[in-house]
């Protein structure tokens, strides 16, 4: 019997059997009194106190100026490097100008032997013109007419030829008398008048000396001001005492200043640049510096111009690039093309201001009469030519007068 219960409940899922009682699992054991850790006695955590910043060490001045300057090459530099890659990327030379046609009378006087030798004597002589050579350009000589406007900007005021040998890094500026006879058929003869612009005057002064002119800069009197307070005002020279007063419309003139040496502003510099003799006599005779007009007025213009060169090619006005760029692209007129211009500054950063330029003025007489017309100005033949040779000559060889077109007076107003 005991073994079916047993088996009965087995099938039932309980136990095959009665259950032990379970047995009572004693305490934990408590450790004795003399067996207890003792209490870890823990000290009061101090509060750490923020440590002292040391002091920076302060720089000297002398450390300061240095970093400074570091700073200021490391910004030229980039500049530089930037000015330098744009214009290897962009620039390129211009084109050159035509050469002029010769008259009728000039053609028969040079001859074509063939092949251009090395440049014959300033002055065209030396060798026997029937058998000169064709007149052939030299490589990277440039001719540039350089401009300036009067105050209302119809006429072209100030004229100067300034020829850049790129490859010898040589230049020559010659201020071409603003009353200089022309051949001009028709119309007063003097070189600044006359319709055209300065685009007429450019073909005027190319043909009169015999050379190809390749573009042109024209500066409005606004922006040659402009310019010079920008940069600070000039120091120049001036030649001689000035007093004039020319109150007409569009005019305005009204200038004094005492000769020597000073520092002049934006309008200063174009009174001084602009004076040509004083007023007359109120008995309507001439004036003081009669004798100074074109030729001395040209050469003072170059003097100011000069000036204004060392200071834009200054290391320290290269910052001012943004600055000049404004105010040509407000005041300049140019034939060239933005990467014939920056070819030309590519080229002048090899030139030496100081050695490399050489200015001068075409000599001649003002109290020339021609066609009419009083107060003209004529070149004296024989200057004209060594000073063409000697300083805007893009030829392989020295030019003769033949080759040239000067024209000659009527007469003159005061017997030499």
């Amino acid at each position: 019997m005991a073994l079916e219960e047993r088996y009965i409940n087995m099938r039932r899922g309980g136990p095959a059997g009665p259950q032990a009682p379970a047995k009572r699992q004693a305490p934990p054991r408590q450790p004795a009194p003399s067996q207890r850790p003792a209490a870890v006695r823990r000290e009061p955590q101090r509060q750490r106190r923020p440590a002292k910043r040391r002091p920076l060490p302060r720089r000297s001045p002398g450390a300061a100026v240095a970093l400074g300057l570091y700073k200021g090459l490391v910004m030229v530099s980039a500049i530089i490097v930037a000015v330098y890659i744009g214009l290897q990327l962009i620039a390129k030379p211009p084109e050159r100008g035509e050469i002029p046609q010769q008259r009728p009378s000039q053609a028969s006087q040079a001859g074509n032997s063939g092949g251009a030798g090395p440049p014959a004597a300033v002055d065209g002589s030396g060798e026997d013109e029937d058998k000169l050579p064709p007149l052939e350009l030299r490589d990277g000589v440039y001719n540039i007419l350089l401009a300036a406007a009067d105050a209302e900007g119809f006429r072209t005021d100030t004229m100067m030829v300034m020829s850049y040998d790129t490859k010898a890094q040589k230049v020559g500026v010659v201020s071409v008398p603003r009353d200089t006879i022309t051949r001009r058929e028709k119309g007063n003869p003097k070189l600044v008048y006359g319709k055209g612009g300065v685009e007429q005057r450019m073909e005027d002064i190319s043909q009169m000396l015999g050379i190809p002119i390749d573009g042109y800069v024209k500066v409005k009197i606004k922006g040659f001001i402009t310019l010079v307070d920008y940069l600070g005002g000039v120091d120049i020279e001036v030649p001689v005492d000035m007093n004039y007063d020319d109150p007409t419309p569009g005019q305005d003139l009204h200038i004094h200043f005492k000769k020597g040496y000073q520092h002049l502003n934006g309008q200063q510099a174009m009174e001084v640049a602009r004076y040509r003799h004083d007023n007359n006599n109120p008995d309507g005779s001439p004036g003081p510096n009669q004798d100074y007009t074109d030729v001395g007025r040209t050469r003072t213009q170059q003097e100011i111009l000069k000036a204004l060169a060392k200071k834009v090619l200054s290391w320290g006005n290269i910052t001012k690039i943004g600055g000049f760029v404004e105010i040509f692209n407000k005041n300049v007129e140019t034939d060239l093309t933005l990467n014939e211009m920056m070819w030309f500054a590519q080229q002048a950063l090899g030139l030496d201001l100081s050695t490399g330029v050489e200015t001068t003025t075409l000599e001649g007489r003002g109290d020339a009469n021609y066609r009419g017309y009083s107060w003209c100005f004529e070149l004296d033949h024989e200057k004209a030519l060594e000073t063409v040779n000697s300083l805007l000559n893009p030829y392989t060889r020295a030019l003769t007068l033949e080759e040239m077109d000067l024209v000659k007076a009527d007469s003159y107003y005061f017997k030499s």
